[in-house]
């Protein structure tokens, strides 16, 4: 996304309201793959960092290129893919069920508080702590722990993190916004 003069800055400031996902149709994108890997065009360029934990820093979206690192098969131009669709879903539970089951993944972004941090298991609420800031993630499915209904959600903290690089949120209820923001689109097949 490092192309996308309006996509925002990376973790420092970017955005989720859209744009990314109308680049994705307009522009294209190519593949990605692993820090530190040969297998996409352009892999991920930040080692892996269980961010926001100690030692790890925000990172500057990097420097345009349009062509694809070096050691990958294949030409930039020609490993593009595109989006037919990109918009936004109302804030409705029930409609981004439906979305989830009929397209796939979807992605969405709430407040963060310190708390969410020390996330280990069971469903997340925001009990304790400040606010540090928002966070985008994708939401792969939801459920029910004990009678309280969820969000299963894939998050970029790494797998050390939460149940191994995931968490359940809250559902139906907004809570820290979470149903208020959600993003999804369709590939150009």
């Amino acid at each position: 996304m490092g192309c996308c003069k309006d996509c925002g800055n990376g973790c420092n400031g970017g955005f989720l309201d859209g744009t990314s996902f109308q680049y994705w149709v307009d522009v294209g994108l190519v593949s990605g793959a692993a820090y530190n890997s040969t297998d996409g065009c352009k892999p991920y360029p930040f080692k892996p960092c269980l961010y926001p934990f100690e030692g790890c820093h925000p990172e500057r979206t990097p420097q345009c290129t349009h062509h694809c690192t070096e050691g990958y098969d294949g030409s930039y131009r020609k490993d593009k893919y595109y989006g037919s669709a990109a918009y936004k879903l109302p804030n409705d539970e029930r409609m981004i069920q439906l979305e989830i089951m009929t397209n796939g993944p979807v992605e969405s972004g709430f407040t963060v508080y310190q708390d969410l941090y020390l996330y280990k298991s069971g469903v997340y609420q925001h009990v304790v702590g400040r606010e540090v800031g928002k966070h985008a993630v994708r939401l792969i499915g939801w459920g029910k722990e004990r009678g309280v209904p969820y969000w299963l959600i894939a998050n970029s903290y790494g797998e050390d993190w939460g149940e191994h690089g995931y968490f359940k949120f809250l559902r139906g209820s907004n809570h820290l916004g979470i149903e208020s923001v959600v993003i999804a689109g369709l590939p150009k097949v």
